[in-house]
């Protein structure tokens, strides 16, 4: 708790600071997102959970995990994506008109694998590994396209800075089914040292700002998150 974060840093800088998706850092009032330096939190505080039933994923006992600043809520049957979605979207509306960091937390593409119909349709043809992990990939990518074109849609696209961020290489655990991602050219995944392990990718997008498919070789710090939208509307 004595460590500074980067929400409170943004917070006493004078933005609206909000938290959406996985947390997994801790489940006491200060330890969770809103004694962090959260204006604003919505999502998971454990590691992972069912995308409907919103209960923790890993082992037992069964525990209900959703939670609105500090305060557990239930959304029995709501597919998680179009929640966060939604909360992303009404954090951005309330705070258009000033600067704010959004911390976007997605849990996706962990396990459970439990993408959307239209793309498990998609990719109905292929084998059953890759097809569960293409489909919650697309499902994702579709999901970070929403609010992004909200942002447009808002007129905010030009000033608000966005970084995306993965946590490691994918899965080869049995929850996703022996695996489905593919690290390319690179030996490993996650739970390995190997470079398909720890490489991941970190786009940074502002259009006017920053140059578009330009590429940096910079060795950068490992931090331990999920795949992660950070938005900051600067002024």
């Amino acid at each position: 708790t004595e460590q500074v974060t980067i929400a409170e840093m943004m917070k006493s800088a004078g933005y609206a600071t909000g938290h959406v998706g996985k947390w997994h850092l801790g489940y006491t009032p200060e330890t969770m997102p809103n004694g962090q330096g959260y204006d604003h939190s919505f999502g998971h505080m454990g590691g992972c959970i069912d995308n409907y039933s919103h209960f923790f994923y890993w082992s037992g006992p069964n525990r209900h995990d959703l939670w609105r600043n500090g305060e557990e809520v239930w959304r029995d049957g709501d597919f998680f994506g179009d929640l966060i979605v939604d909360e992303c979207k009404q954090f951005i509306d309330r705070h258009k008109d000033r600067p704010f960091f959004l911390y976007w937390a997605i849990n996706m593409p962990h396990y459970p694998l439990q993408a959307v119909e239209k793309w498990r349709e998609h990719y109905k043809d292929l084998d059953a590994r890759r097809r569960m992990y293409a489909a919650f990939v697309s499902t994702l990518d579709e999901m970070i396209g929403e609010v992004i074109t909200h942002l447009d849609e808002l007129g905010l696209r030009e000033d608000t800075l966005i970084v995306f961020l993965s946590d490691h290489g994918h899965s080869e655990e049995v929850r996703t089914f022996g695996g489905g991602g593919n690290p390319g050219p690179y030996r490993g995944h996650k739970f390995t040292l190997w470079e398909g392990g720890i490489r991941v990718p970190c786009i940074v997008s502002q259009p006017g700002k920053i140059p578009q498919g330009a590429v940096r070789d910079q060795v950068a710090i490992s931090i331990d998150w999920m795949p992660t939208i950070a938005e900051i509307r600067v002024e």
